[in-house]
């Protein structure tokens, strides 16, 4: 049932939880990478561009490009064209370039397993410093608060915040830390294939009748044949059925 006034949100939080874990059971980072120093570049790429976009780019980038100095010592404007495709290249590539001679400079090339080390490279902030460090490492030192995640908290209910910073410290307190790397993951899998920004598709939603922000999408009279159906054991089977067109 929906957040009910007065009930613990953290007993409304493990109920989401629980839900996602049954719709997405494979939920994973969707960036392609093999290694730390990949998937730091992929994450600073993927920036205002999708996924699908950025592992299209770094396919050939990464059989080029294969340590730090290679990063720092490749030319601006080649690495420009190289990622062009994924928008805002410029700043990307100086954002590159600079990260990878900090990483040249103060740990050897080597990509770093912790937030105050990773944040202290040119252009890496705290959400990057998680995604890298939650799938490269599987440390859950905070949880990645994207678009998507913003989105859905908000309307889960989860929090009221829209400062990314404060977003994330209402869900580290709701979520166990164990699964603080699942969570965002779970949340952005929603976000891409059912919770879209625009035109939300509750009628195929599996957290229909545990979200409070269901009624502001759906018409009261399809509100509840929705209901009635989101309750079967069947939505989650048949929302994890949904191909995932619209990656972002």
């Amino acid at each position: 049932m929906k957040l009910k006034k007065g009930q613990p949100l953290k007993e409304h939080a493990a109920a989401v939880m629980s839900q996602l874990r049954k719709i997405y059971p494979d939920a994973h980072c969707e960036l392609d990478f093999t290694n730390p120093l990949e998937l730091l570049v992929a994450t600073i790429l993927s920036a205002q561009c999708t996924d699908k976009r950025v592992n299209i780019v770094t396919r050939d980038l990464f059989k080029k490009l294969r340590t730090a100095a290679d990063y720092a010592a490749i030319p601006q404007e080649e690495l420009e064209v190289a990622i062009k495709s994924t928008g805002f290249f410029r700043s990307k590539s100086k954002s590159l370039r600079s990260m990878a001679q900090d990483l040249v400079n103060k740990f050897g090339g080597k990509v770093p397993a912790s937030m105050e080390e990773l944040t202290s490279l040119a252009g890496v902030g705290r959400k990057t410093a998680n995604v890298v460090l939650g799938n490269a490492f599987d440390i859950n030192a905070g949880i990645v608060v994207d678009t998507h995640v913003r989105r859905l908290a908000q309307r889960l209910g989860l929090t009221r915040q829209e400062d990314p910073d404060k977003i994330e410290r209402d869900l580290m307190e709701l979520v166990p830390q164990s699964d603080w790397t699942l969570f965002s993951h779970w949340l952005i899998w929603h976000g891409r294939r059912c919770c879209y920004a625009q035109k939300p598709d509750c009628a195929h939603c599996g957290l229909a009748t545990l979200c409070p922000s269901f009624g502001e999408f759906v018409k009261p009279a399809a509100a509840a044949k929705i209901k009635k159906a989101s309750a079967s054991e069947t939505r989650p089977a048949k929302l994890r059925a949904r191909d995932p067109k619209k990656a972002a």
